[in-house]
Protein backbone atom coordinates (compact mmCIF):
# COMPACT_ATOMS: atom_id res chain seq x y z
CA UNK A 1 0.00 0.00 0.00
CA UNK A 2 1.47 3.07 -1.08
CA UNK A 3 1.90 5.41 1.40
CA UNK A 4 -0.85 8.79 1.55
CA UNK A 5 1.32 12.01 0.64
CA UNK A 6 1.02 14.42 3.44
CA UNK A 7 -0.53 17.52 2.11
CA UNK A 8 -0.67 19.80 5.57
CA UNK A 9 2.56 20.12 6.99
CA UNK A 10 2.94 21.69 10.27
CA UNK A 11 5.44 24.40 10.30
CA UNK A 12 7.49 25.85 13.81
CA UNK A 13 9.24 29.04 13.62
CA UNK A 14 12.03 29.66 15.89
CA UNK A 15 14.31 32.61 16.73
CA UNK A 16 17.14 30.89 15.85
CA UNK A 17 16.78 27.44 17.16
CA UNK A 18 14.67 25.65 14.42
CA UNK A 19 17.72 22.89 13.22
CA UNK A 20 18.50 22.37 17.18
CA UNK A 21 14.88 21.83 18.11
CA UNK A 22 14.53 19.19 14.94
CA UNK A 23 17.35 16.90 16.12
CA UNK A 24 16.58 17.15 19.54
CA UNK A 25 12.79 16.12 18.72
CA UNK A 26 14.37 13.55 16.11
CA UNK A 27 16.83 11.73 18.88
CA UNK A 28 13.52 11.49 20.63
CA UNK A 29 10.71 9.80 18.95
CA UNK A 30 10.87 6.63 16.77
CA UNK A 31 11.38 6.13 12.66
CA UNK A 32 12.71 9.77 12.42
CA UNK A 33 14.94 11.91 10.63
CA UNK A 34 16.54 15.03 9.40
CA UNK A 35 15.31 15.06 5.67
CA UNK A 36 16.75 18.42 4.60
CA UNK A 37 17.92 21.95 5.92
CA UNK A 38 18.89 24.51 3.49
CA UNK A 39 19.44 28.42 4.27
CA UNK A 40 17.79 31.77 2.63
CA UNK A 41 19.84 34.96 2.78
CA UNK A 42 18.49 38.53 2.48
CA UNK A 43 14.73 37.39 4.15
CA UNK A 44 13.92 40.64 6.67
CA UNK A 45 14.93 38.43 9.46
CA UNK A 46 19.22 38.35 7.63
CA UNK A 47 19.61 34.67 6.96
CA UNK A 48 16.69 31.90 7.29
CA UNK A 49 17.80 27.91 7.96
CA UNK A 50 15.43 26.14 7.05
CA UNK A 51 14.72 22.59 8.32
CA UNK A 52 12.43 19.97 7.30
CA UNK A 53 12.27 16.69 9.30
CA UNK A 54 9.92 13.43 10.31
CA UNK A 55 8.94 12.32 13.90
CA UNK A 56 7.40 9.13 13.86
CA UNK A 57 5.92 9.28 9.93
CA UNK A 58 4.35 12.71 10.24
CA UNK A 59 6.68 15.42 8.28
CA UNK A 60 7.23 19.17 9.69
CA UNK A 61 9.05 22.24 8.73
CA UNK A 62 10.93 24.65 10.65
CA UNK A 63 12.20 28.02 10.13
CA UNK A 64 14.97 29.85 12.12
CA UNK A 65 13.38 33.40 11.64
CA UNK A 66 14.24 35.66 14.34
CA UNK A 67 12.02 36.26 17.41
CA UNK A 68 8.93 37.57 15.75
CA UNK A 69 6.47 34.45 17.39
CA UNK A 70 6.61 32.68 20.25
CA UNK A 71 5.31 28.97 20.05
CA UNK A 72 2.81 28.60 22.99
CA UNK A 73 0.40 25.49 23.99
CA UNK A 74 -2.96 26.68 22.11
CA UNK A 75 -1.40 24.61 19.33
CA UNK A 76 -0.01 21.41 20.41
CA UNK A 77 1.03 17.90 19.20
CA UNK A 78 -0.72 14.76 20.78
CA UNK A 79 1.60 11.79 20.32
CA UNK A 80 -0.08 8.37 20.70
CA UNK A 81 1.36 5.23 22.63
CA UNK A 82 -0.99 2.76 21.28
CA UNK A 83 -0.32 -0.81 23.16
CA UNK A 84 -1.76 -2.69 20.24
CA UNK A 85 1.25 -1.20 17.80
CA UNK A 86 4.06 -0.62 20.46
CA UNK A 87 4.77 -3.76 22.49
CA UNK A 88 6.44 -1.72 24.94
CA UNK A 89 4.13 1.40 24.70
CA UNK A 90 4.23 2.05 28.53
CA UNK A 91 7.96 1.95 28.90
CA UNK A 92 8.02 4.45 25.41
CA UNK A 93 5.79 6.92 27.13
CA UNK A 94 8.04 7.10 30.26
CA UNK A 95 11.28 7.20 28.03
CA UNK A 96 10.09 9.98 25.87
CA UNK A 97 8.51 12.19 28.58
CA UNK A 98 11.84 12.30 30.64
CA UNK A 99 13.09 13.60 27.14
CA UNK A 100 10.70 15.82 26.88
CA UNK A 101 10.56 17.25 30.26
CA UNK A 102 14.64 17.99 30.26
CA UNK A 103 14.16 22.04 30.71
CA UNK A 104 10.66 21.60 29.68
CA UNK A 105 7.39 22.71 32.31
CA UNK A 106 4.94 19.80 32.82
CA UNK A 107 1.31 21.73 32.18
CA UNK A 108 -0.75 18.35 33.22
CA UNK A 109 1.35 15.96 35.08
CA UNK A 110 1.92 12.62 33.48
CA UNK A 111 -0.41 10.05 35.65
CA UNK A 112 -3.42 8.31 35.33
CA UNK A 113 -6.63 10.44 34.50
CA UNK A 114 -10.63 9.84 33.75
CA UNK A 115 -9.64 9.72 30.01
CA UNK A 116 -6.51 7.83 30.04
CA UNK A 117 -4.37 5.05 32.54
CA UNK A 118 -1.13 7.15 31.21
CA UNK A 119 -1.45 10.72 29.97
CA UNK A 120 0.94 13.98 30.29
CA UNK A 121 0.76 17.87 28.84
CA UNK A 122 4.20 19.09 28.25
CA UNK A 123 5.54 22.19 27.22
CA UNK A 124 9.16 21.12 25.86
CA UNK A 125 12.38 23.99 26.32
CA UNK A 126 11.43 25.33 23.17
CA UNK A 127 8.36 25.94 23.84
CA UNK A 128 6.89 23.34 21.82
CA UNK A 129 3.47 21.27 23.75
CA UNK A 130 3.02 17.64 23.59
CA UNK A 131 -0.04 15.60 24.86
CA UNK A 132 1.73 12.04 25.26
CA UNK A 133 -1.40 9.36 25.87
CA UNK A 134 -1.57 5.98 26.38
CA UNK A 135 -3.87 5.22 23.57
CA UNK A 136 -6.92 2.52 24.16
CA UNK A 137 -6.32 -0.37 21.65
CA UNK A 138 -10.11 -0.90 21.40
CA UNK A 139 -10.78 2.37 19.83
CA UNK A 140 -10.50 3.37 16.38
CA UNK A 141 -6.85 3.63 15.62
CA UNK A 142 -4.73 7.01 15.15
CA UNK A 143 -1.71 8.41 13.61
CA UNK A 144 0.99 8.46 15.90
CA UNK A 145 1.19 12.24 15.97
CA UNK A 146 -1.91 14.60 15.94
CA UNK A 147 -2.05 18.15 15.72
CA UNK A 148 -4.61 19.87 18.28
CA UNK A 149 -6.13 22.96 18.22
CA UNK A 150 -7.19 24.85 21.81
CA UNK A 151 -9.82 27.21 21.44
CA UNK A 152 -9.05 30.19 24.20
CA UNK A 153 -9.98 33.72 25.07
CA UNK A 154 -12.42 35.40 22.97
CA UNK A 155 -12.01 32.02 20.57
CA UNK A 156 -13.70 30.38 23.34
CA UNK A 157 -16.74 27.86 22.14
CA UNK A 158 -15.86 27.94 18.50
CA UNK A 159 -14.01 24.84 18.65
CA UNK A 160 -17.13 23.28 16.91
CA UNK A 161 -17.81 25.98 13.97
CA UNK A 162 -13.98 25.85 13.36
CA UNK A 163 -14.08 22.18 12.75
CA UNK A 164 -16.95 22.22 10.46
CA UNK A 165 -15.60 25.24 8.72
CA UNK A 166 -12.30 23.20 8.10
CA UNK A 167 -14.33 19.98 7.19
CA UNK A 168 -16.19 21.93 4.32
CA UNK A 169 -13.24 23.36 2.91
CA UNK A 170 -10.53 20.59 2.69
CA UNK A 171 -11.29 17.62 0.71
CA UNK A 172 -11.37 13.91 2.04
CA UNK A 173 -12.43 15.04 5.46
CA UNK A 174 -14.62 13.29 8.24
CA UNK A 175 -15.40 14.21 12.17
CA UNK A 176 -14.09 11.40 14.54
CA UNK A 177 -15.13 11.83 18.10
CA UNK A 178 -16.77 14.62 19.62
CA UNK A 179 -16.73 14.73 23.95
CA UNK A 180 -18.82 17.76 25.04
CA UNK A 181 -18.17 19.77 28.73
CA UNK A 182 -20.88 18.01 30.99
CA UNK A 183 -22.55 20.31 33.76
CA UNK A 184 -20.31 21.94 37.06
CA UNK A 185 -17.19 21.83 35.03
CA UNK A 186 -17.12 25.78 35.49
CA UNK A 187 -15.67 27.95 33.86
CA UNK A 188 -16.16 25.45 30.84
CA UNK A 189 -19.46 25.89 29.44
CA UNK A 190 -22.04 22.96 29.12
CA UNK A 191 -22.12 21.42 25.76
CA UNK A 192 -18.68 23.09 24.36
CA UNK A 193 -16.27 21.10 22.45
CA UNK A 194 -14.07 18.73 25.66
CA UNK A 195 -12.15 16.70 23.08
CA UNK A 196 -12.80 16.33 19.53
CA UNK A 197 -11.11 14.89 16.52
CA UNK A 198 -11.41 15.02 12.77
CA UNK A 199 -9.72 14.61 9.61
CA UNK A 200 -9.33 16.68 6.23
CA UNK A 201 -7.06 15.63 3.33
CA UNK A 202 -6.47 12.36 4.89
CA UNK A 203 -4.93 13.52 8.12
CA UNK A 204 -6.25 13.73 11.72
CA UNK A 205 -6.55 16.76 13.59
CA UNK A 206 -7.96 17.57 17.28
CA UNK A 207 -9.59 20.46 18.70
CA UNK A 208 -10.74 21.31 22.72
CA UNK A 209 -12.29 24.60 23.83
CA UNK A 210 -11.03 26.07 27.15
CA UNK A 211 -12.60 29.00 29.44
CA UNK A 212 -9.46 28.88 31.97
CA UNK A 213 -7.22 31.77 32.20
CA UNK A 214 -4.85 31.24 29.06
CA UNK A 215 -2.39 34.05 28.52
CA UNK A 216 -1.97 32.91 25.41
CA UNK A 217 -3.83 32.42 21.91
CA UNK A 218 -2.68 31.32 18.05
CA UNK A 219 -0.35 33.23 16.32
CA UNK A 220 2.38 32.49 13.59
CA UNK A 221 4.78 30.74 15.59
CA UNK A 222 2.71 27.51 14.61
CA UNK A 223 1.12 27.47 10.74
CA UNK A 224 0.31 24.88 8.48
CA UNK A 225 1.35 24.64 4.92
CA UNK A 226 -1.06 23.45 2.29
CA UNK A 227 0.77 22.11 -0.54
CA UNK A 228 -0.98 22.74 -3.55
CA UNK A 229 -0.10 20.79 -7.79
CA UNK A 230 -2.12 24.12 -9.49
CA UNK A 231 -2.67 27.83 -9.24
CA UNK A 232 -6.51 27.10 -9.05
CA UNK A 233 -5.70 25.11 -5.86
CA UNK A 234 -3.78 27.95 -4.61
CA UNK A 235 -6.58 30.60 -5.18
CA UNK A 236 -9.08 27.97 -3.67
CA UNK A 237 -7.52 27.32 -0.70
CA UNK A 238 -6.80 31.02 -0.33
CA UNK A 239 -10.29 32.49 -0.95
CA UNK A 240 -11.62 30.03 1.52
CA UNK A 241 -8.87 30.49 4.69
CA UNK A 242 -8.19 34.49 4.31
CA UNK A 243 -9.88 36.56 6.55
CA UNK A 244 -7.14 39.05 7.77
CA UNK A 245 -5.64 40.97 4.45
CA UNK A 246 -2.63 42.66 7.09
CA UNK A 247 -1.50 39.19 7.54
CA UNK A 248 -1.28 38.21 3.80
CA UNK A 249 2.23 37.92 2.91
CA UNK A 250 5.00 35.33 1.33
CA UNK A 251 1.58 32.80 0.93
CA UNK A 252 0.92 33.48 4.54
CA UNK A 253 -2.76 33.84 6.05
CA UNK A 254 -4.84 34.22 8.92
CA UNK A 255 -8.16 32.55 8.74
CA UNK A 256 -11.02 33.71 10.95
CA UNK A 257 -9.98 31.92 14.20
CA UNK A 258 -6.81 32.93 14.35
CA UNK A 259 -5.27 30.63 12.41
CA UNK A 260 -1.81 30.58 10.01
CA UNK A 261 -1.71 28.83 6.89
CA UNK A 262 0.81 28.62 3.98
CA UNK A 263 -0.51 28.37 1.05
CA UNK A 264 2.26 26.79 -1.32
CA UNK A 265 2.95 25.32 -4.82
CA UNK A 266 3.99 21.81 -4.19
CA UNK A 267 6.75 22.66 -6.58
CA UNK A 268 8.14 25.05 -4.10
CA UNK A 269 9.50 21.99 -2.21
CA UNK A 270 11.77 20.65 -5.11
CA UNK A 271 12.79 24.16 -5.37
CA UNK A 272 14.31 25.16 -1.73
CA UNK A 273 15.68 21.40 -1.46
CA UNK A 274 17.32 21.26 -4.98
CA UNK A 275 18.32 24.86 -6.34
CA UNK A 276 21.00 26.15 -6.72
CA UNK A 277 22.10 29.09 -4.37
CA UNK A 278 21.15 31.74 -7.11
CA UNK A 279 17.63 29.90 -8.15
CA UNK A 280 17.19 30.13 -4.34
CA UNK A 281 18.45 33.46 -4.18
CA UNK A 282 15.96 34.61 -6.96
CA UNK A 283 12.74 32.38 -6.11
CA UNK A 284 13.54 34.23 -2.20
CA UNK A 285 13.25 37.31 -3.75
CA UNK A 286 10.40 36.97 -6.00
CA UNK A 287 8.24 35.30 -3.07
CA UNK A 288 9.06 38.34 -0.62
CA UNK A 289 6.81 40.78 -2.61
CA UNK A 290 3.96 38.45 -3.18
CA UNK A 291 1.02 37.79 -0.98
CA UNK A 292 -0.55 34.96 -2.79
CA UNK A 293 1.50 32.97 -4.51
CA UNK A 294 1.67 33.32 -8.30
CA UNK A 295 3.18 29.29 -9.47
CA UNK A 296 4.24 31.11 -13.13
CA UNK A 297 6.71 33.92 -11.32
CA UNK A 298 7.95 31.46 -8.75
CA UNK A 299 8.89 29.19 -11.61
CA UNK A 300 9.91 31.98 -13.74
CA UNK A 301 12.19 33.46 -11.15
CA UNK A 302 13.59 29.50 -10.81
CA UNK A 303 14.49 29.34 -14.54
CA UNK A 304 15.64 32.70 -14.79
CA UNK A 305 13.63 33.44 -17.51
Amino acid sequence: MSKIKQKIVPHLWYDKEAKEAAEFYASIFPDSKITNVKTIHNTPSGDSDIVSFELWGQKFMAISAGPYFKINPSISFIVNFDPSREKDASEKINEVWNKLSEGGTALMPLDQYPFSKRYGWIQDKYGLSWQLILTNPEGEERPAIVPSFMFVGDKCGKAEEAINFYLSIFKNAKQGLIARFPKGMEPDKEGTIMFSDFMFENQWFSGMDSAHEHQFGFNEAISFMVSCDTQEEIDYYWENLTAVPEAEQCGWLKDKFGLSWQIVPTEMDEMMSKGTPEQLARVTKAFMNMKKFDLVELQKAYKGS
